[in-house]
């Protein structure tokens, strides 16, 4: 049950229930709409244990919309077979979106995906490799959590490491903001991946517009369940922890 809480006529708190699919308080849910793509590239998604945000996360959401998706949820796996449940004969063939910090305006390409190396560097062939690219790792959560991901995963530097470029930054706007303007939600995320390296654009069209319809729901239920504000983080003090 979601811990998203109304007042019944009583004036004692009634727990709403959560979609058994998204994991979301039902008012969020957006499963009615949502029909499983059939692509060629599968998708794995690692989230991270502390990101498990139901009403604005859409990790779990973005799984929904494919076919051959896995999620999981942890800190580290001994292989990308064990993550993914399943033996992966050529890991280089998996692509692992971790921009850390790693900047495409830095790089000399203006390409939206980017294939980089060990140090950072745009790959040779960049056309190849993506071509031949048949798994894509997203990594679900702040950008502290994702670089706990990374280097928990010592298997995902044998795979190939590439950035995204975007156009706009996310449609979170100013529900979640990010700290960086490439960075984007897991779903935009997915939808700009898979749909740049399958060429295909009606997946960007189909994730952007479940986005779209999630955030609405979420702004709508807002003026009736004021709980679902994200709640500020608390500030550490640091004067404190100086004189100890």
């Amino acid at each position: 049950m979601s811990k998203i809480s109304e007042l019944d006529a009583g004036g004692t708190p009634e727990a709403i229930p959560d979609c058994p699919s998204c994991h979301k308080p039902l008012p969020l849910c957006i499963c009615d709409s949502i029909a499983p793509i059939e692509s060629r590239i599968s998708l794995l998604i690692l989230q991270h244990p502390q990101e498990q945000d139901r009403a604005l996360g859409t990790a779990r959401l973005t799984a929904l919309h494919f076919k051959n998706a896995v999620l999981k949820i942890g800190l580290s796996w001994p292989s990308l077979s064990k993550a993914l449940g399943r033996p992966v004969h050529d890991p280089q063939r998996w692509a692992v979106l971790y921009l850390g910090s790693a900047k495409v305006a830095d790089l000399d390409t203006d390409r939206d995906i980017v294939a980089i190396n060990r140090k950072g560097e745009v790959e040779d062939n960049q056309r190849g490799i993506l071509k031949d690219i048949e798994g894509v790792v997203l990594l679900d959560g702040t950008w502290s959590q994702a670089k706990a991901l990374w280097w928990r995963n010592a298997w995902m530097l044998k795979c190939q490491r590439v950035i995204l470029n975007p156009s706009r930054p996310s449609l979170y706007g100013k529900l979640r903001r990010e700290p960086r303007r490439d960075g984007l939600s897991t779903i935009e995320a997915a939808a700009m991946l898979l749909a740049g390296l399958e060429k295909r654009p009606d997946i960007a069209a189909t994730l952007n517009v479940s986005f779209e319809r999630m955030l609405a729901k979420y702004r709508e239920a807002q003026h009736s369940m004021p709980e679902l504000a994200p709640k500020p983080k608390p500030k550490r003090d640091y004067r404190r922890r100086k004189r100890a």
